[in-house]
């Protein structure tokens, strides 16, 4: 689990001071024992029912942005419009039930893709990230 000094050092790696907001948002993304999905809102519920901390959704959102920018944190694009994160940033894959909102991770050995597209001419594909979209029976 997270010390409060490894996440003083995260946010100092990521140009952030260490104010005691971010230092609440941190931990509640890090210290945890498996991988954490989330949107903005919902990381702004799970906070608030963890702490008597007031911080402003703004002061959130720009926190994961930051986060984002520095690679400590990825965005998930889904079918519904909503940003999605996961703390995991190493290479996987995802499943997705709209129903329930839910990302699981895929390891990324489980998924098999014979041919890719060329990227357009000056670009070079950095990663490549599957979203599986799921639907009851």
């Amino acid at each position: 689990m997270y010390q409060k000094k490894e996440i003083v050092n995260k946010l100092r790696s990521s140009g952030l001071r260490p104010t005691k907001q971010r230092i609440v948002i941190a931990k509640n993304l890090f210290d945890r024992k498996k991988t954490f999905h989330f949107t903005v809102e919902t990381l702004n519920i799970a906070i608030h029912r963890k702490c008597n901390e007031r911080i402003s959704l703004a002061t959130i959102y720009n926190t994961v942005e930051a986060f984002k920018r520095a690679g400590h944190i990825r965005e998930i694009l889904t079918s519904n419009n909503k940003n999605y994160y996961d703390t995991n940033i190493k290479s996987h894959h995802h499943f997705y039930d709209p129903d329930t909102k839910e990302l699981t991770d895929i390891d990324y050995q489980e998924v098999v893709l014979n041919k890719i597209p060329n990227p357009p001419k000056g670009k070079k594909i950095k990663d490549l990230e599957v979203v599986i979209s799921l639907q009851k029976k």
